[in-house]
């Protein structure tokens, strides 16, 4: 799974070819997708975000120890 700034990025991408009309998106990785519906697009957009929810969530930002000696 890629990190969360590349997520971004890509859905960033993703919004602004959207809305401009483009149907062929090339990545920075080389890879290369042509969408033939903005249903296509809309669900692309939907699972970058959930990946996004799902890596935002995956650690957890603060860990509390509580220690003892048993006495």
């Amino acid at each position: 799974m890629a990190d969360l700034s590349t997520l971004h990025e890509r859905l960033d991408a993703l919004r602004a070819m959207r809305a401009e009309g483009t149907s062929r998106v090339r990545f920075s990785d080389g890879r290369e997708i042509t969408y033939r519906t903005d249903a296509e697009f809309a669900a692309a957009i939907a699972d970058l975000e959930r990946q996004i929810r799902d890596a935002s969530r995956a650690a957890p930002k603060t860990v509390y120890l509580a220690t003892s000696k048993g006495l």
